[in-house]
């Protein structure tokens, strides 16, 4: 007769896994024995690879032509010793600041020709200023209560009314506002490098992610107020193009996509090369940079950069990753010689290892 206690364990449900191949883990299995007539061709088929593929990504960067001009400190006209990063965090960037900078293009950039500016120690991979954007109105969806992730750059004051900002949060609140131009000095006459604002931003981000209200602009943002930073409202960024003005406007665009590291370039523009004299590039000789300039970063010890390049098959100048295949494949080319030379002076023949019996010496 079975006592409680026997009732009991039977009605305790089993912990133990059900008998099957699958959970008692008894499927077949493929286990690798890793031996030197394996392990050996395989380092030397990554250096043999990866060697060549290296110097070729190398050699399409050297043909990338690139100048980057620092100008985070350059002196403002009509001013003695007076930096226009000192000049406008002392007027509190009420009045403008221009600076021109001279330099010399010692080889022609020949083929297409892209203008980019950088920042250093700029930190827009932070999680909160990446989540500060209200992708639902940057879609043309305009209500006037904006999402909460664009807090405390949702509202602000307009002739003493507080109005939703469009658009809001912290990354359109911080565009970047510096005016680049560039003169070439062609027979002691300046002549201003054309230029394209469009063609400039991911076609995906803006037929997908970037639409305008329907309507006119003004009318549709007549309930809204612009960023606090910003100077002029979002239906004025380009008026003579209505293609890209508001949320489409490209400088919006390019400058709404976060970098992931705190050092970063964004495409600026690009030379028209439909104009006389600028159809194959841009000559060698001497240029002047003029900034209209407003952004302040010296505040966080940041730099701002001016860069003319041109690109490759491969894109822009990026050494890094050539640098990394050679360096691979080098340290596999390494590794293999040193165990094949192991291998050949340290290892057992094949007769030796067949014929093993407990009487057999581990020396």
């Amino acid at each position: 007769m079975a006592t409680s206690s026997d009732t009991s364990d039977q009605n305790v449900k089993s912990r133990r896994p059900a008998e099957s191949a699958f959970k008692q883990q008894r499927l077949p299995a493929w286990q690798p024995i890793l031996t030197a007539g394996t392990v050996l061709p395989t380092f030397f088929v990554i250096g043999i690879a990866f060697i060549p593929v290296g110097i070729g990504l190398l050699y399409f960067s050297d043909e990338v032509k690139e100048h980057v001009i620092d100008y985070t400190h350059c002196m403002k006209e009509d001013a003695v010793n007076v930096t226009c990063a000192t000049f406008i965090k002392e007027t509190k960037m009420e009045e403008p600041c221009m600076c021109q900078i001279n330099f010399n293009l010692t080889e022609d950039f020949k083929g297409d020709v892209y203008f980019y500016y950088g920042l250093s120690n700029y930190y827009q991979n932070h999680r909160r200023y990446v989540k500060s954007r209200d992708d639902s109105q940057l879609l043309g969806h305009l209500t006037l209560t904006p999402s909460s992730d664009c807090d405390p750059f949702a509202y602000a004051d307009e002739d003493g009314k507080q109005k939703p900002i469009a658009p809001c949060g912290a990354i359109a609140n911080s565009l970047f506002n510096d005016t680049l131009r560039v003169y070439s000095q062609d027979l002691n006459k300046m002549v201003e490098v054309p230029v394209l604002n469009t063609g400039i931003a991911w076609t995906s981000d803006k037929d997908i992610k970037f639409r305008n209200p329907a309507g006119d602009l003004k009318t549709a943002f007549a309930n809204f107020t612009k960023p606090v930073n910003w100077r002029k409202p979002v239906w004025m960024l380009d008026p003579n193009n209505t293609e890209n003005n508001g949320f489409q406007n490209e400088d919006l665009i390019v400058w709404m996509r976060t970098a992931a590291l705190p050092t970063f370039r964004k495409l600026y523009r690009r030379v028209d090369h439909t104009q006389v004299g600028f159809s194959v590039g841009l000559a060698k000789g001497p240029y002047t940079l003029q900034v209209d300039y407003n952004y302040p970063v010296t505040d966080f010890d940041g730099t701002k950069t001016f860069i003319i390049s041109t690109t490759s098959l491969l894109g822009g100048k990026n050494p890094f990753l050539g640098v990394a295949y050679v360096v691979v494949g080098t340290l596999c080319l390494l590794l293999g010689i040193v165990l094949l030379v192991i291998h050949v002076r340290c290892s057992k023949s094949t007769t030796e290892m067949i014929n093993v019996n407990p009487r057999t010496p581990y020396s």
